[in-house]
């Protein structure tokens, strides 16, 4: 077995979750230790853990963690049941998002094609953040199947000793949502990348049954709208651990735009 590590990192990302053979429901979760280098948590089964081990987004948390051994990504480590300690209340929006910035920041890059070539050449980084030059629009793609399978189900359903199930099955959300956007490259052709945010897909379950017919708006309003013209949008994106060539949006990074800050950074 793989030694038991201790990091103190701050939570930046969490992924809504999907059904588990490992367990009943897991979530992706990234994060960025004290010493400035990402952490990717999988399987975070966050919906069955205990009160006190549910960390939220911008909290400092140390976490008891193995490298994954069946995953190669080098920022991939297992979380040892139990082995969440909450160390801080998140992060506050302050009026510039500057104490998110200043941790969050040093890890920038160039692009997403940037990332890719790096990716291509080294095997990693296998997550990263960059802001796009360009958003173009988000577009909302139809789920073939609505539901979970059959399968699926059953993982959803499965019980484990000392774990209480959530009080509501997991609902599958019966839409991708793809970002269109192009990158700060002078190589880049666009692209389509479907995001994955647990903040997003929330809002889709709570905006559907409060507005109804109306949750498109209100979603393009939120997600599209001012991630374009309010927002200084930057993407969290990570590898696909079963397409390794392959990006999604994990998270989404949307201080307020703010001219007269950040001239001089670079990217």
């Amino acid at each position: 077995m793989p030694p038991i590590i201790t990091k103190r990192a701050l939570i930046v990302v969490k992924t809504y979750p999907v059904p588990s053979e490992s367990g009943i429901e897991s979530s992706c979760t990234a994060a960025i230790t004290d010493s400035g280098e990402w952490l990717r948590l999988y399987p975070v089964p966050w919906r069955l853990l205990a009160n006190d081990q549910r960390f939220r987004k911008y909290q400092w948390v140390e976490v008891d963690v193995t490298k994954a051994p069946s995953d190669p990504r080098p920022e991939s480590h297992h979380l040892v049941r139990d082995g969440i300690r909450i160390l801080s209340n998140p992060l506050p929006n302050s009026r510039h998002w500057q104490a998110k910035k200043d941790v969050v920041y040093p890890l920038s890059s160039p692009s997403l094609c940037w990332l890719s070539r790096q990716r291509d050449a080294n095997f990693h980084p296998t997550l990263g953040l960059f802001r796009p030059s360009e958003i173009r629009r988000l577009r909302f793609y139809p789920e073939a199947d609505p539901d979970w399978s059959e399968s699926q189900r059953l993982m959803l359903r499965q019980t484990h000793l000392f774990v209480e199930p959530p009080r509501e099955e997991l609902q599958k959300i019966p839409y991708k949502f793809v970002y269109e956007f192009r990158c700060d490259d002078d190589d880049c052709r666009g692209h389509n990348l479907m995001c994955t945010d647990w903040e997003m897909l929330e809002s889709y379950r709570e905006w559907t049954v409060r507005y109804g017919d109306r949750w498109q708006e209100k979603f393009r309003l939120r997600y599209e709208e001012e991630m374009i013209r309010k927002n200084d949008t930057h993407f969290f994106v990570g590898t696909v651990a079963s397409h390794p060539h392959s990006w999604i949006i994990i998270g989404l990074f949307y201080p307020t735009k703010d001219p007269a800050e950040g001239q001089g950074r670079l990217f």
